[in-house]
């Protein structure tokens, strides 16, 4: 009998639901929420109204593009956490009632496990191209940079994280005072394809291990405006381009530092990357970059399954399901947590 489940995905700013049968994505639906752009980040009350109004047409979307009545799905996935927690109880809640209504499980899933498993959604039956275990995945998104060592579907060890602000955050609050908007990341991508990297040297960290901080490259760059400010007024305007790729350089520098630091001590040469920053340009072209001088096998997400998406989570839930690892009905969404 066919596996058909149905992905929720409401942790953050976007609304999302997916269907995956046996593995292979049927549909992925995406309502994004360009109300917080004016607020220069993600506002949670706003996010969570706007939750509560796109959840029923997205998921009534996400079946209706799948192409099967609802009555066929075997269980619901929705992101538990962590996340924003109100944009988290909507998506909990609605999934609560689906369940009930239809009589079938629910299953809990995190949505950074859900990112790094985002390698495995099948976009026909024929499509092999998932990591072998073990393999190490580099998640990075706006709030988290991490090392994983995934040695199975659910066996994922965090090795190496962010003491303090993560790469999509160092994107984000540095294109902020620059006036480039929200979200900052892909302008900054998109400015640095046109700069010069070697224009500007910031500031990196010395860390041990395979931790991560980007809290002191902040500060060198908020340090460079401050001072050149003091002489040209016009000095970002004249110099983005080059303060972006000077910006964006140094991020992934800093990233695979850590990372090929612990592909060698673990000799582990299967390499993923994972999560929102994984969009980024100049990160994919260091990966490429880096298997053909250490050999590594690399994979690298499509650009729809890099941000928060029902995908992730349906594939997540599909293997839960296997393993019949189900979450009771009182289950309670959380805002932090570790893999």
């Amino acid at each position: 009998m066919s596996v058909t489940i149905l992905g929720i995905e409401s942790s953050c700013d976007d609304t999302s639901s997916a269907v995956i049968r046996d593995g292979v994505l049927l549909s992925n639906v995406i309502a994004s929420q360009a109300v917080h752009e004016a607020y220069g980040g993600v506002v949670p009350e706003l996010a969570s109204r706007a939750h509560q109004q796109n959840i029923i047409p997205v998921v009534a979307e996400a079946i209706k593009r799948a192409g099967i009545d609802k009555k066929e799905l075997s269980a619901i996935a929705f992101t538990r956490g962590p996340g924003l927690m109100g944009s988290l109880l909507v998506g909990t809640s609605f999934a609560k009632g689906l369940s009930a209504s239809l009589d079938i499980p629910m299953i809990e899933v995190n949505h950074l496990q859900a990112h790094v498993l985002a390698h495995f959604i099948k976009e026909t039956s024929a499509d092999e191209h998932a990591p072998a275990f073990p393999f190490l995945c580099l998640l990075v998104s706006g709030g988290n940079s991490q090392i994983i060592k995934v040695n199975a579907y659910n066996d994922m060890e965090v090795i190496g994280q962010t003491i303090d602000d993560a790469a999509g955050e160092a994107f984000d609050k540095c294109a902020k005072v620059m006036g480039l908007g929200y979200p900052g990341g892909p302008v900054v991508n998109r400015l640095a394809n046109e700069g010069n990297p070697n224009a500007f040297k910031f500031s990196k960290p010395h860390i041990p291990g395979y931790d991560y901080s980007f809290s002191g490259l902040k500060t060198s760059f908020l340090y460079t405006l401050r001072d050149a400010l003091k002489e040209n007024p016009d000095f970002i305007e004249q110099n983005k381009q080059d303060l972006c790729a000077s910006l964006q350089k140094t991020v992934i520098d800093i990233l695979m530092d850590k990372l090929r630091k612990a592909a060698k001590d673990l000799n582990i040469n299967e390499v993923a990357v994972a999560g929102g920053v994984s969009a980024n340009s100049g990160l994919r072209d260091s990966f490429l970059l880096h298997a053909e001088k250490y050999g590594w096998k690399v994979h690298i997400p499509k650009f729809s399954f890099t941000t928060d998406n029902a995908a992730m989570v349906a594939i997540t839930g599909y293997y839960k399901f296997l393993d019949k690892d189900f979450c009771p009905m009182d289950a309670a969404p959380f805002s932090r947590v570790v893999i």
